[in-house]
């Protein structure tokens, strides 16, 4: 990356639109336009239906008008001041309208479960069947021909275009890794909407706002233009439409109400377009991995085993294509200790991170848990609400994902991010919780905190990233650690200063960790047992050491085989395949 392109990411928002001329010539002509319609009873001692039976179709600069007289004989000038306020307060209250409505229904929508989404769904395809323009006209009995209640509904109606646009874009990024990191460190709903999905939607809602306040105008005029509504309001639609009446006498009283609309609509999409690259053109766009959301619960209840995380007989199973479950896990028990690093290792497939989600309660909507129990710290973790899981996680249970780029949010510095995480977990003030995680960053052994706290994703390096979600991780102190992958696509190095600092932060807090991998060296050089995973189930138990040098199972020793070694020839088929030591997908 050049100096200068990093430089143009470092830019502000207000910068960067400030040193774009589109943006500069576009807000100033509407900045202008608004403070002539302010500064209307300044500019003009006339009222906008005024008339002067001398003034009848006047000259520019006759009689005291500006830019002459219409047939009625009224200060063109004075009507085109009024006119803008028309405008303003149309577009104001339409698109005030059709935001709130659609928004918010399309935040709700997306973010939610199906059912939720089917009722919005519903509502908005409703409201798009009815024709716009004609049930403004059929209405005006109801409105009295008053344009601000009219624009009211007709926000209303254009509502569903914004929720569809909203819907969508929280579709596409609320299974992304850094949304379900915030869902996992015990943030609640609302905060995640507002601070992670929302600023992500919020771009292609600007010049939607532009787009909607153009067609409020467009469509105020053109009733005015028809002759619907009060005939005392001035509207840049009824002046375009006596104008045109008059037009082979006075071209010029057509031309000045066209001019200006036409000025304010394009110079609103203009500008709609410039913020839009002003606010998202700094920002990498977050990478699309598909991750899990929630789960069903099974009410199975089974006498759990010893230990801070005890998992018994868990079975979960995906409905395939004919209505049938398909078991993806299948008996899983296994047990963590406090203290305690187990590494669950496994071919891609195997359902590690499937047991690991189970145990965070973020598996997909689809899955199913047909029967077990998850217990922490005697605890049933199967069957919790949303907030009651969102009580667990971040204090009781912790994450520490893989690729932790694609965990953390790139439109929130490091710092915003994890602080916002430790007053999820712990309550107390922003002056608190920046010390705290000033603190923390500086004990994963990050050797400039301040820096990185103000620093945006896309400014750090992978293994410091990774040292972040771990300070995060850690911050509410933590029964369980899960670390899914914690060292991939790292160096040699770096994986080793991870896995160091893993260990040390374990003994400080005392924590059990669950590690999720399939890498047989980070399994010998941090875990004290082993559970081995096949095909959704466990087919080995024990400690790291008999393991290594004595594994019962067939399976288990096709793995150990699988690892070259110094004295392996490079030319030899491992006796495993080579898929046993990728990364499972998701």
């Amino acid at each position: 990356m050049s100096p200068s392109s990093t430089e143009a990411r470092r830019r502000s928002p207000l910068r960067r639109l400030l040193a774009d001329p589109q943006a500069v010539l576009s807000a100033s002509l509407l900045v202008l336009v608004v403070l002539l319609g302010l500064l209307t009873p300044l500019l003009t001692d006339h009222g906008p239906n005024q008339v002067n039976l001398d003034a009848i179709n006047a000259g520019v600069g006759e009689h005291g008008y500006l830019l002459g007289g219409d047939k009625s004989g009224r200060d063109i000038f004075a009507r085109l001041l009024h006119s803008i306020d028309t405008s303003v307060v149309s577009a104001l209250i339409g698109t005030s309208i059709a935001l709130a409505i659609g928004i918010t229904s399309g935040l709700v929508g997306g973010y939610f479960g199906r059912r939720t989404r089917a009722v919005t769904e519903w509502v908005f395809n409703l409201v798009m069947t009815f024709p716009g323009l004609l049930l403004l006209i059929i209405l005006m009995p109801v409105t009295k021909g008053d344009y601000k209640a009219t624009m009211v509904v007709f926000g209303v109606l254009l509502s569903p275009g914004i929720y569809r646009l909203v819907r969508n874009l929280v579709l596409g990024v609320k299974n992304e890794l850094y949304v379900d990191a915030a869902r996992v460190s015990g943030l609640p709903d609302r905060r995640i909407l507002r601070r992670h999905v929302f600023t992500v939607v919020r771009g292609p809602v600007i010049i939607a706002t532009a787009f909607l306040a153009g067609s409020s105008i467009a469509v105020q005029s053109g009733l005015a233009f028809l002759g619907v509504g009060s005939s005392t309001v001035p509207s840049f639609g009824a002046m375009i439409s006596e104008g045109f009446t008059n037009l082979y006498e006075e071209p010029q009283q057509f031309l000045w109400p066209s001019l200006a609309l036409g000025i304010i609509t394009a110079s609103l999409v203009l500008l709609g377009n410039a913020l839009r690259d002003a606010l998202e053109g700094g920002r990498p766009k977050p990478s699309r991995i598909v991750t899990a959301t929630s789960y069903r619960p099974s009410a199975t209840e089974v006498p759990s085993v010893a230990g801070l995380l005890t998992v018994e007989d868990l079975a979960i199973a995906y409905p395939t294509p004919t209505g049938e479950l398909k078991e993806v896990v299948s008996g899983v028990t296994l047990s963590v200790a406090a203290g305690e690093t187990l590494g669950l290792v496994g071919e891609s497939g195997s359902g590690k991170t499937q047991t690991a989600f189970a145990a965070l309660g973020v598996l997909p909507p689809e899955a199913v848990v047909t029967r077990g129990s998850i217990r922490l710290d005697g605890r049933e973790l199967l069957g919790l609400s949303e907030r009651e899981l969102r009580a667990v996680r971040g204090t009781s249970i912790a994450y520490v994902p893989q690729e932790p780029m694609s965990n953390l949010d790139p439109s929130c510095t490091v710092g915003a991010q994890l602080v916002e995480g430790v007053r999820a977990a712990t309550p107390m003030s922003g002056r608190e919780a920046r010390e705290r995680v000033l603190a923390l960053l500086a004990r994963v052994g990050i050797p400039d905190p301040e820096r990185t706290f103000r620093s945006y994703p896309h400014q750090i390096s992978g293994g410091m990233a990774q040292r972040v979600l771990i300070a995060g991780a850690v911050a509410g102190r933590p029964l369980l650690l899960i670390a899914d992958e914690p060292t991939t696509a790292l160096d040699v190095t770096v994986q080793a200063e991870i896995l160091d600092l893993l260990r040390d932060l374990q003994k400080d807090l005392n924590m059990a960790v669950l590690l999720v991998t399939h890498n047989f060296g980070v399994v010998a050089d941090i875990c004290g047992r082993v559970a081995v995973m096949r095909e959704g189930t466990v087919v080995e138990t024990g400690t790291t050491d008999d393991l290594f040098a004595a594994p019962r199972h067939p399976y288990t020793r096709k793995l150990l085989d699988s690892i070259l070694d110094e004295t392996a020839l490079r030319t030899d088929p491992p006796t495993a395949s080579a898929g046993a030591l990728e990364t499972e997908t998701r």
